[in-house]
C-alpha cells in the first residue's frame, strides 16, 4: 500500500467538505404492504406501482477527489477509465459481442475474480425511450437497489443454469456478487446523472423488498426508505471512457459491502438545454476464488 493510501486511510477527507450540489432524491415512503412494480402497462384496474415516493433534498457530493480510493468492498461503489472498441452501443448483437467481453475482463482485473458472468444490459436514453424506441429505457428516478439478499440468489441460479452450467450450487457455496457496470454513451453526462449511495451509510432497516413484475417472471428488488445518515457521491459530466460499478449484491454477510442504493437525479448546476443521457449498464455475476 502506497504511503498516499495510508495517509487517506488514516485522516479520511470529512465528506461535509466536499463540493457538492443541493438536490431532491426520491426515496420511498413507509408502507405496510410489500411494493410491487410492473415493467409493463399492467391489467385494467391495477396500479402500475402500488407504492409512494416522497422527495427528499440532500447534498450530493463530487467523488473525483476520491475516485481512485474507492472499493466495491467498502463503499459498495468504485471508477476505472475505459476506452471500449463499440462502435455503436444501440447495437445489440456488438454489445453482447463485444462489451460483454470487454466488460467481463475489466471487472476480473477490478475485483481480482475467477470468474465474471455478464448477463443483462440495458441502455437509457429518454428521447428514445419517450418515442418508442424499445432499444432504449429513461433513467430511474427513485433510490433503489437491483437485487435483495434473496434474489441475488435466485436470479444467479437462473442465469448459471441458462447457461448450462454443471452444479451451479456449487459454485453458490462461495462468495459470489452481482456488479453493475455503469458508463455513458455519449458525453459529457449533463442531464440525469447517477448518484450512489455509500454502502457503509445504509441501515439494513432502511431496504425494503419489492416485486418487480415482468410479463414472464417476478424479479425482487429494494426500495429505500430515507435516512439522514445516507452519504450520496457522483461523478460530474461523465464521458464515455469512465465508468461505475456498483455492488448489488453480495452473498458475504461479515463484512464486505452488500447493497448500494443509486438513482439517477435532477442536477440543478445542468443547461436547461442539456441533451438527455445516453448510458448503459450491464449486470454481471462476479465468482471470486474458493
Amino acid at each position: 500500500m502506497s504511503q498516499e493510501r495510508q495517509v487517506f486511510e488514516l485522516d479520511r477527507p470529512v465528506f461535509e467538505d466536499f463540493p457538492h450540489v443541493e438536490a431532491v432524491l426520491n426515496y420511498l415512503t413507509p408502507m405496510a404492504e410489500k411494493p410491487v412494480n410492473y415493467t409493463y402497462e399492467p391489467p385494467v384496474g391495477v396500479p402500475r406501482q402500488n407504492g409512494t415516493y416522497e422527495a427528499h433534498t440532500l447534498p450530493i457530493r463530487n467523488a473525483r477527489a476520491i475516485a481512485l480510493n474507492l472499493s466495491l468492498d467498502r463503499e459498495g461503489f468504485a471508477y476505472a477509465t475505459h476506452k471500449s472498441a463499440v462502435r455503436d452501443f444501440y447495437d445489440e448483437d456488438e454489445v453482447r459481442r463485444v462489451y460483454y467481453r470487454e466488460a467481463e475482463q475489466l471487472l476480473a482485473d477490478v475485483t481480482g475474480a475467477a470468474k465474471v458472468v455478464v448477463f443483462d444490459h440495458n441502455v437509457r436514453n429518454a428521447r428514445r425511450a419517450k418515442q418508442g424506441d424499445n432499444s432504449a429505457k429513461e433513467p430511474v428516478k427513485r433510490v433503489h437497489n437491483d437485487f435483495t439478499a434473496k434474489s441475488g440468489y435466485s436470479r444467479a441460479r437462473a442465469v448459471l443454469a441458462a447457461l448450462g452450467t454443471d452444479n451451479p450450487e456449487v459454485l453458490l457455496q462461495h462468495r459470489f456478487s452481482v456488479v453493475n457496470v455503469w458508463r455513458p454513451i455519449a458525453g459529457p453526462v449533463l442531464e440525469s446523472p447517477l448518484a450512489v449511495c455509500d454502502a457503509q451509510s445504509i441501515a439494513p432497516t432502511d431496504l425494503v423488498a419489492g416485486d418487480l413484475v415482468y410479463r414472464d417472471r417476478v424479479g425482487e428488488t429494494y426500495a429505500v426508505t430515507y435516512n439522514p445518515t445516507h452519504r450520496w457521491f457522483y461523478f460530474p459530466q461523465m464521458q464515455p471512457n469512465e465508468v461505475l460499478f456498483i455492488k448489488c449484491f453480495d452473498s458475504a454477510e461479515d463484512g464486505p459491502a452488500r447493497f448500494a442504493a443509486h438513482t439517477s437525479f435532477e442536477d440543478p448546476t445542468s443547461p436547461k438545454d442539456a441533451e438527455p443521457r445516453e448510458s448503459i449498464e450491464l449486470r454481471t455475476l462476479v465468482f471470486y476464488p474458493a
